[in-house]
Order: structure tokens, then sequence, then C-alpha cells
């Protein structure tokens, strides 16, 4: 187990590596090298607009890998989607900007951000699901909740990188051929998880099926339609508050309070290893509490702190953001430690790659995708403080509340050994 955990780790931190680093471009330098006849509000939300179709691909991507997943083992789906996302993050950093090609520039960089997304799509169940077929009923939790770590490392990785370009090269150097090199990376770290995963056996779960679904996603969306549905409005939340923080919260202080782009992206940093140190632990909570409870805890935190974050944000002071930030993060984190363990526990071997990969990604569309174009719409028609962002995001924790209601427990319950009744003695 500590083996597997280790190479889904990786992967899982290799692929959000490469999904984390266009959203930090997004926030910092891609609208005026990509959209520079926009206004720079203008050039920002296009950006974004770019950033939202790597959401909207990533459920096309859980349908096809999930396909594959299901017909052909989870142990494929790793290899194959690592490749997509490397290959076409590299590809990003080579995209000549607006100036060089015109709009053929922003063309590109969309169809690579969507086949990005393609990849991240399919990553996750197959990561998840190798790691918690393997499990034990009893630690499922915990050992889920690795390949959970990996987006926390693959974020702070992206945003190391930048932080130490932005120390070493002027904003001009930095915006000349700077930004690119983040992306460079992404070959040599698919390459390293490749070699990472090679070794690793197929689940023993889908060894074990007989007959294996024809075509998943029609038996999906047949008999699971609802469950679909709910996971996805279920997770919604959880997406909104982690990319309001790590993306749309560095364009609003760069441009908005005039916060250096380095103490930003530090306490951004700060506050997801924290998180990401805190997940095996939240985990754990779920092994012993149940998945439900922690998801109904974390969506009642986001719901009661983004009224406090937006405000702590708006004051522009690096500990007090880093404050506001972090108490997102770690009401985040209640919920999403455990739905490595939670959802593929709420479907049937046969159909449990599509079913939770598709519900998981959808789940991003509805709260990832357009987040950061309408906190920054929202903040934008606001005061200093945007209160309206807060709102947002308080009503996706309340709607996100409601679809975990509505879902069941699934923690695996211990059966209990009778003790053997002993008749007393008499002399």
């Amino acid at each position: 187990m500590p083996r597997l955990a280790a190479a889904s780790l990786a992967g899982t931190a290799i692929e959000f590596y490469d999904f984390f680093v266009y959203g930090t471009a997004a926030a910092l330098v891609l609208g005026p090298l990509f959209f520079p006849t926009f206004s720079p509000a203008a050039g920002t939300l296009a950006a974004f607009g770019t950033f939202g179709i790597g959401f909207v691909a990533r459920p096309l991507g859980a349908v096809v890998f999930g396909h594959l997943g299901d017909r052909r083992g989870r142990r494929p789906v790793l290899v194959v989607s690592l490749l997509l996302t490397g290959a076409s993050t590299v590809a990003v950093g080579c995209v000549p900007s607006y100036g060089a090609i015109g709009v053929a520039a922003p063309v590109l960089l969309l169809v690579l951000r969507f086949l990005q997304g393609l990849g991240l799509g399919g990553e996750w169940g197959g990561a998840v699901l190798l790691t918690a077929e393997h499990a034990p009923a009893g630690r499922r939790a915990l050992w889920s909740s690795f390949p959970q770590v990996g987006p926390a490392l693959g974020f702070v990785l992206a945003n190391g990188i930048v932080i130490a370009l932005s120390a070493t090269l002027s904003a001009a150097e930095f915006a000349r051929w700077g930004w690119r090199v983040p992306f460079w990376a992404a070959g040599a770290l698919a390459l390293a998880g490749l070699w990472l995963r090679s070794s690793l056996t197929e689940s023993p779960r889908f060894l074990e099926i007989d007959d294996h679904a024809r075509v998943p996603l029609i038996e999906v969306l047949r008999h699971h339609g609802r469950l679909v549905l709910l996971t996805a409005g279920a997770l919604a939340a959880g997406y909104a508050v982690f990319y309001t923080v790590t993306t749309w919260s560095l364009a609003y202080a760069t441009e908005r309070l005039g916060v250096s782009r380095t103490v930003m992206l530090t306490c951004v940093m700060a506050a997801v290893l924290v998180m990401g140190a805190l997940t095996p632990l939240a985990a754990l909570l779920g092994d012993r509490y149940g998945r439900r409870p922690m998801c109904l805890t974390g969506c009642a935190a986001s719901a009661l702190w983004m009224f406090p974050m937006v405000a702590l944000l708006a004051t522009g002071e690096p500990l007090l953001m880093f404050l506001g930030i972090l108490g997102a993060l770690l009401a985040f984190v209640t919920m999403f430690a455990v739905i490595a363990a939670y959802l593929p526990e709420l479907y049937e071997p046969r159909v449990r790659c599509t079913g939770a990969a598709v519900g998981y990604n959808l789940g991003g569309v509805l709260g990832g995708a357009l987040t950061p174009l309408v906190a920054t719409t929202l903040a934008e028609r606001g005061g200093r403080v945007p209160w309206g962002v807060g709102a947002y995001l308080s009503g996706m924790a309340l709607l996100s509340l409601a679809c975990f209601a509505l879902l069941p427990e699934t923690r695996p319950v211990p059966v209990a050994v009778a003790e053997p009744v002993t008749k007393p003695v008499t002399g």
C-alpha cells in the first residue's frame, strides 16, 4: 500500500501541476499576451475563460477514460492520461503570443487547454480507484487520501517555480519567456511519473469482475443518473472554494490591491501546504466517523467562512490574507479528504470508474469552470471588499450541503465478534 499510494500521489501531483500552472499563468500574464486588444480586466476574464475550458473537457475525459478503466482496467488509464496532459502542457509553453501569430494564438491556447482537461478528467478516476480498490476496508479513506494530497503538491510545485522565476527575472523577462518555463518542465515531470507507475499492478476488484459493462456510460446514466447529479452538486462547493482562493485571489490581490505577485503566491502556497499535510488526518476521521458527516461539516464551515475570508483578503495584509485562505482550505479539505473513498463506494465495481469520475468532474464544471469568471465580475462591480464573491461561495456551499444530505453513508461497518459465553463453575 505505501508504494502504491506514493505512485498515485506522485502521478496526481504531476497532472495537477500541469493544470494549476495554467491557472497561475492565466491570473498573471496570459491576458496581456494573448488578448492584448482587451482592457486589463477584460483580458483577465478572457484568460480565465480559457482556464474554464479545461473544466468543460474534464467530464468528457471522465467518459473516455472511464470507459477504458471499466473495460480494460484502471492501470492503462494512468499511463494514457498522464501522457496526454503532459504533452499538451509542454505545447502550451511553445505557443507564440498574439503579437506573433494573431488570433491563432488564443485558439491554440484554447485547444491545448481542452486537451489538458481531457487528460485530467481520466487521471483522477484511475489513480483513486487503483488505490481504493487495493486498500483494506477499515483504512480505505486514509490510503485513498494520498492521491488527494497530489493536487496540493502540484499546486505548490507550480507556484514555487513561478515564485523563483519572478524573483530572478524582471517583469519584462517573465512576460517575454519566463512564464513558459513551468510549462516546459512538465515534460520531465511526466516522464518521471510514467517511470513511477510502470511497476503498478492492476486493481484486484477489477480482476474479480466477470461481466464487464458493455457501454459503462449508458449503464451509469440508466441506473445511477440521480447519483451522478447529486455527487456533482455535492462537490461543486469544494471546487468553487479551492479555485477562488488559488486562482481568482491571485488576480484580485495583484491587480486590485497592489499586492506583489511573490507575496500573494507565498500566502496561497503556505495555506495549501498546511491543507496537504492535514489531508490524511481528515481522512482518518472519515474512517472513524464516516464519509458523509465529514462532508456535511466541510460544507457548513465553507458557508460560514466565506464572508470573513473575503474581508480578510481585502485588507491586503499578508498575514490576514493567509488566515482567510487557510480557513477556506481547511473547510475544503474536510470534504475532499474522504471523497476518494466515498465516491467509489457509491458505485458498483463494473461501472465504478465511469460513475465516480463523471460525478467528480461534473462537480468541477459546476464549481470550478465559471467561478474565477464570476468572482472577477462580482469583484469588479463591488467596492474594496468583494462581498458578492462571499455571497456566491456561501450559496454554493449551501447547495452542496443539500446534495450531501441526500447521499447515503458508505463507511464499511466492522463486524462485531461475539464473545464466548462462559458458565460459572460450581464446586
